[in-house]
């Protein structure tokens, strides 16, 4: 089981519109029967709150063909419901971001990534300290990235290797206008758990999430 297969269950504090969002945040898109499933109602009372939420324009339905019979319906976030999730402030950051390139030079902003790539690799080092395994490690990381605002989780996959995902990105903002951020970020998690690191989805590729195989 990952570290957040009951994400929002039984977290009173959160409205049922919330979590069904966080659910297709973490999860992608999925049935309303499902979704029913996972926060312990029916599926027609998830199916209920996906319509109030389309109406806001947070989540859009598609159909999906599944041979024989009527398409399967399937809710998704649209652009407005991926933005209901904190982004760090991110048009100060953007503008900041210009600043810095237009007045001072690429070169001062590759010093600005490095020296935040450094700062955040001596704080996480220090989270490490008595982790003993690959498997401690990636649970430590998990832990303060979701801390950070990314949603993290992880799997065991069947080949023995793991699956470390970000299901949001706090930063998107900044990393869209200086993709070395997630360079940066990269190369610190290959650092901090010891093991090769390959990023296999993107957000700023298109992808709902990014994901890594850790091996």
């Amino acid at each position: 089981m990952s570290s957040n297969d009951l994400e929002n269950k039984n977290d009173v504090r959160q409205s049922v519109a919330e979590r069904l969002m966080t659910l297709l945040k973490t999860r992608g898109e999925m049935q309303a029967s499902d979704a029913g499933h996972l926060l312990g109602t029916t599926g027609e009372a998830a199916r209920q709150q996906f319509v109030k939420l389309a109406k806001d324009g947070l989540v859009e339905a598609k159909a999906v063909s599944q041979g024989v019979g009527r398409p399967a319906q399937y809710w998704q976030l649209t652009a407005k419901g991926h933005a209901h999730f904190p982004d760090a402030h991110a048009d100060l950051t953007v503008q900041l971001l210009q600043l810095i390139r237009t007045s001072l030079g690429e070169s001062a902003l590759d010093q600005l990534i490095t020296s935040r790539e450094s700062q955040t690799l001596d704080n996480y080092r220090q989270a490490m300290k008595g982790a003993n395994s690959l498997e401690e490690r990636l649970q430590r990381l998990t832990a303060i990235r979701t801390r950070e605002g990314y949603m993290a989780d992880w799997t065991l996959q069947e080949d023995g290797s793991y699956l470390f995902v970000e299901n949001h990105c706090p930063i998107c903002a900044a990393a869209t206008t200086c993709q070395g951020f997630c360079r940066a970020e990269r190369d610190v998690f290959r650092d901090v758990l010891e093991a090769n690191v390959e990023r296999t989805e993107h957000i700023l590729q298109g992808a709902r999430r990014c994901a890594y195989v850790i091996r």
